[in-house]
């Protein structure tokens, strides 16, 4: 059997990091950064630049406004994901290799913060899902990363949002921080309900690489951090 091949993000050397994860193929990270860039901004120059191809390539004025309606709505929603404490978002798309249809399966992966009361680990994932209803399939797992709850959620939009009634599948992962002060929620979400073990076999195997502390320099260390 290979190995799986393992590209290191530039990221992993920000010192001011408090989450290191790693992510299975067919996940595109959205930078959040970027797309919400003040105005004015090298980052915001950069967008331009980048959007700017795209926009050239509308066959007419009509389509060009339309590419940029979309734009402006994909960061009004990324927008709202950081104001709920969402520091990480990517796009799935993967085969559906079970079912054998002939689509693409597509899913959002995200990471948010929430603050919690002060407690012991063990005690603030589990209300993380008691205190919320709708969870169901609820696990507890002890990680290298420490205590963990994971959880399935299935939801379908209000009928006057305007959003196609499709029901919503959100596999959680309720991970607190070695602070016992807040926790962090690893989410995948798709509306392909039909592959909710996929869906769920695939947030585990991100949760089993989750550390608190720099996997690299504790790996220099000859241990990890627990």
């Amino acid at each position: 059997m290979r190995s799986a091949a393992v590209t290191v993000h530039e990221s992993v050397h920000d010192p001011y990091a408090e989450l290191w994860f790693a992510e299975p193929a067919g996940f595109m990270n959205l930078p959040m950064n970027a797309l919400l860039a003040e105005w004015d901004t090298p980052e915001a120059e950069a967008l331009h630049t980048a959007a700017a191809p795209l926009l050239a390539s509308a066959p007419d004025e009509m389509a060009r406004q339309q590419l940029i309606a979309l734009l402006a709505s994909g960061q009004r929603m990324l927008g709202a994901l950081r104001e709920f404490g969402t520091v990480h978002c990517s796009v799935g798309l993967h085969r559906d290799d079970v079912g054998g249809g002939a689509l693409p399966l597509l899913s959002l992966f995200t990471i948010t913060w929430r603050d919690t009361a002060t407690a012991p680990r063990a005690a603030t994932a589990a209300r993380a899902v008691t205190e919320s209803a709708g969870h169901r399939r609820i696990e507890y797992l002890e990680l290298p990363c420490g205590p963990l709850i994971i959880s399935e959620v299935l939801r379908r939009p209000a009928a006057d949002s305007g959003l196609p009634q499709f029901p919503l599948l959100q596999v959680h992962a309720h991970l607190p921080h070695p602070d016992c002060k807040r926790l962090v929620v690893l989410t995948i979400s798709s509306t392909a309900v039909a592959r909710r073990e996929e869906y769920r076999a695939l947030l585990r195997g991100i949760v089993e690489t989750v550390r608190f502390e720099d996997p690299m320099r504790v790996a220099s260390e000859g241990s990890w951090a627990q």
